[in-house]
């Protein structure tokens, strides 16, 4: 049975959102940073997917090398958000609202998919990654950075910022590996090439590459 709802906790909607966009905006040399290893990766005009892209601030760094970038969020303030400053920057970028387990593209859209500091929210990651392999052009590439399972007690433990996500299965990479091959990718590794620490943080406390996995998808 499919999972209507698509965050776990808080939708980021109105002024949680707003003030989410302000506080990661502080955040863009490290969004300059991301663009320039997902790009080291890409040739010259490939079609680009980020999921979740939150205010849009990789997509629009993603966009400014030249790429096609399409950005989808479940949520209707970001998306808003998204394309207020895509345009501010001179920009384009296709930004939808819509469900990653449910996306509006066709089949093999996409060279290359980032999801980033969001697939552990998603009440459907199955959903998401068959939905990801769907709209992947053959020979394309995903990747999927998250924080670990473990990461939460680390975390935990120097900040006193609580340990729930340490049960959350998708932060695990054997799940994560497991379903993305029940979803029919065929190959699946740790991606070397990380777009970089988790952008944003985690409950407003630092996370570096330490914390997080990253995996690399393919067709």
């Amino acid at each position: 049975m499919r999972v209507v709802k698509a965050y776990k906790g808080i939708a980021l909607e109105g002024m949680l959102a707003t003030w989410y966009a302000r506080n990661t905006a502080k955040l863009h040399a490290d969004f300059k940073a991301c663009a320039r290893r997902i790009a080291t990766r890409l040739p010259e005009r490939a079609w680009v997917l980020e999921v979740a892209p939150g205010p849009g601030y990789l997509a629009i760094e993603l966009a400014a090398r030249g790429y096609k970038v399409t950005a989808l969020d479940i949520s209707e303030t970001f998306v808003q958000i998204a394309r207020e400053h895509a345009a501010k920057a001179g920009v384009t970028i296709d930004v939808r609202q819509g469900n990653a387990s449910e996306m509006p593209f066709a089949d093999g859209s996409f060279d290359f998919i980032i999801c980033t500091a969001a697939f552990k929210n998603f009440s459907d990651p199955g959903g998401a990654l068959r939905e990801m392999h769907r709209v992947l052009k053959p020979g394309g590439q995903a990747s999927i950075q998250d924080l670990r399972k473990d990461a939460a007690l680390d975390l935990d433990a120097r900040f006193g910022v609580g340990t729930e996500h340490a049960a959350i299965p998708v932060d695990h990479p054997d799940w994560l590996r497991g379903q993305a091959r029940a979803e029919r990718f065929t190959r699946i590794v740790e991606d070397q090439e990380k777009v970089g620490d988790l952008v944003g943080g985690y409950r407003g406390k630092p996370v570096t590459g330490q914390h997080t996995q990253a995996v690399r998808l393919e067709p």
